[in-house]
C-alpha cells in the first residue's frame, strides 16, 4: 500500500485514481495507518458491512484456508466504461508490484 501511495504522481499521469479496499472496519482502518504504515494520500475503503460484499463480487473473498473472512489481496483496474480492464491475484504475503498495473494503464492508453 505505501508503494502506491510513493508513485500517485505517476498514477495521475495515466489519469488513473487509486483506492484500497479491505473487509477491516473503518476504525481498523485508522489503526493500521496510524501505527503500521503510514497515512495514505488515496482512499482506504472499508468492505466491513455487509462483510465483504464487495469482495465477494469481485470472486476475491476467502471463505476458508488460511485466513477465512478477508479479501485476497488482488488488484484490478477499472476502465472508464466502468468494465475490468485488469486483474490478478497475488499471495496474501506478496505485495503487488506497482508495474503491473503500469503496464495495464499503458495500454489503456494506447
Amino acid at each position: 500500500m505505501p508503494a502506491y501511495n510513493a508513485n500517485l504522481e505517476k498514477f495521475a499521469g495515466y489519469d488513473a485514481q487509486v483506492v484500497g479496499i479491505g473487509v477491516d472496519s473503518v476504525f481498523c482502518n485508522i489503526a493500521w495507518q496510524r501505527y503500521e504504515i503510514g497515512t495514505m494520500r488515496y482512499p482506504l475503503v472499508s468492505d466491513f458491512w455487509p462483510h465483504g460484499e464487495a469482495a465477494r463480487k469481485y470472486g476475491v473473498f476467502l471463505d476458508s484456508g488460511f485466513l477465512p473472512g478477508i479479501s485476497g489481496r488482488a488488484v484490478f483496474v477499472i476502465d472508464k466504461a466502468g468494465k475490468i480492464a485488469f486483474s490478478r491475484n497475488y499471495e496474501i504475503r506478496d505485495v503487488p508490484p506497482n508495474e503491473d498495473v503500469f503496464e495495464a494503464l499503458e495500454k489503456l492508453k494506447a
